[in-house]
């Protein structure tokens, strides 16, 4: 999956699979995580979220079905 570069103290870079609905997270220490479930919509917001850390914090974390892959 191509993930695309943020600025975040926490989060390194953003990816998403919009046929498998899966969105992907590299965390600066080299975690990689994947988000199941998660809409189009979602992803846009947290991608042009001022604050990617609060955004996935707020909307994502807790919410969503994960696996760490990496």
């Amino acid at each position: 999956m191509q993930r695309q570069s943020v600025t975040s103290s926490n989060i390194a870079s953003i990816g998403h699979d919009e046929s498998a609905q899966t969105l992907e997270i590299e965390f600066r220490d080299g975690d990689i995580y994947q988000y199941y479930d998660v809409s189009k919509e979602i992803y846009e917001e947290f991608i042009n979220a001022s604050s990617h850390g609060k955004y996935f914090h707020a909307h994502i974390r807790d919410e969503y079905r994960h696996s760490k892959i990496s």
